[in-house]
């Protein structure tokens, strides 16, 4: 296997960002997924997504299994909430690692979360999900979503050998789909999947990313507040 590229790598933030002004769209509006309100904000952000990502998961539901749907968690994240939750893991590690340098903590972090200013979330581009039964049940993926390494004994990798043949044939599925809609993953974290951000761009070749961070104050508002 070639070596992981993470959420830091300068090649990822050497990428041209020329945002292709795409508005963010409510999944919760759409009959192709399912949206888990376990990460709702009261501003839906959690549920938005560029329309462009909409489109390519309305894809992969076409091609999963009879019965099995996609079960997203989150989408948009603003850029407040992921310096919060950045800085939040990265005193979490720092305080288990007091010897680590600033900049070993820096990729450390960036196994699970993205350096705010690279974040795929931050841009509306990125989606955490599983997969669910047409009732809701979610599947055996092998860990919950957002599963860090730590707790997860490195799990989480989305080709980890550590987890049960249903996980892994579950996992299957997930990666046919949304590869083959166009989406990226992240290879540390099964569930996170995206297209038209810096990542998916050096990922898959693209002179450039179509979509930039969006400011939370311009951000459309959802047409329907989560429950």
């Amino acid at each position: 296997m070639p070596p992981i590229i993470l959420m830091n790598d300068p090649e990822v933030a050497g990428v041209p960002v020329r945002d292709c002004g795409e508005p963010l769209v409510d999944l919760r509006e759409l009959p192709f997924v399912a949206v888990d309100p376990r990460q709702a904000d009261p501003e839906g952000a959690y549920a938005m997504v560029r329309e462009g990502v909409a489109w390519r998961l309305a894809r992969a539901a076409r091609l999963l299994p009879d019965g099995v749907r996609l079960l997203v968690t989150e989408g948009y994240r603003p850029l407040a909430l992921q310096i919060s939750y950045f800085e939040a893991y990265a005193a979490e590690l720092r305080a288990a690692n007091p010897d680590w340098s600033e900049d070993h903590l820096r990729t450390q972090t960036s196994r699970s979360l993205s350096p705010p200013e690279i974040g795929p979330h931050v841009a509306g581009a990125a989606v955490d999900l599983t997969l669910c039964t047409a009732s809701g049940e979610e599947l055996d993926l092998g860990t919950r979503v957002d599963a860090s390494p730590e707790e997860s004994a490195d799990a989480c990798y989305t080709d980890a050998p550590n987890i049960s043949d249903d996980a892994r044939r579950n996992r299957r599925f997930l990666s046919a789909a949304l590869s083959t809609a166009g989406l990226v993953n992240y290879p540390t974290e099964w569930w996170h999947w995206s297209y038209g951000d810096r990542y998916w761009a050096l990922m898959t070749g693209a002179t450039a990313a179509c979509y930039g961070p969006v400011d939370a104050a311009r951000a459309p508002r959802p047409a329907r507040q989560s429950s």
